[in-house]
């Protein structure tokens, strides 16, 4: 996969006690092209829907289609990019609920939105706590491709 671009300036970063629930992030954009979706498929999901136009049209998409592998870890990427928690790193403590709702295709522009639902403290650690997110990734048309829950881990101020 080619490397996107993205901001390297310094960001300020975010604590437990900055976030709240209903907080949205929306991201950056990111371009699936046929040649991307191949190259991903070669070294990590091999199938013929995503290697092959012709061995595609006989599967149950009729077309070649992008791994699903591939959406979750261009949406990771693109919420990176985004900064959800600024220049803290987003550490999961788990990931769930994955739901592949549409296939991407060749050309398909992805973005993704990341919806706070709750925010925690840790019971046993007073220097962190936990946030969990509900994450949709959609096309350039709003189709929603994937949705999943995550829970990371956050500093707190302390």
């Amino acid at each position: 996969m080619s490397v996107m671009a993205t901001n390297k300036q310094p960001v300020a970063p975010r604590y437990l006690e900055d976030l709240k629930v209903g907080d949205l992030t929306e991201t950056g954009e990111f371009t699936l092209t046929r040649e991307l979706i191949r190259s991903f498929a070669e070294q990590y999901d091999p199938q013929p829907m995503h290697l092959d136009e012709e061995a595609a049209r006989d599967s149950v998409f009729g077309e070649l289609v992008g791994s699903g592998w591939q959406t979750l870890a261009v949406t990771m990427r693109l919420v990176v990019d985004a900064h959800l928690l600024g220049g803290t790193p987003l550490v999961g403590a788990s990931f769930g609920d994955v739901r592949f709702h549409a296939p991407v295709r060749p050309g398909d522009t992805l973005r993704a939105s990341v919806e706070v639902t709750a925010v925690r403290p840790s019971k046993s650690r007073p220097e962190r706590g936990f946030v969990d997110m509900r994450v949709t990734t959609r096309n350039a048309d709003g189709v929603t491709l994937v949705t999943q829950t995550w829970s990371l881990v956050v500093p707190t101020r302390t």
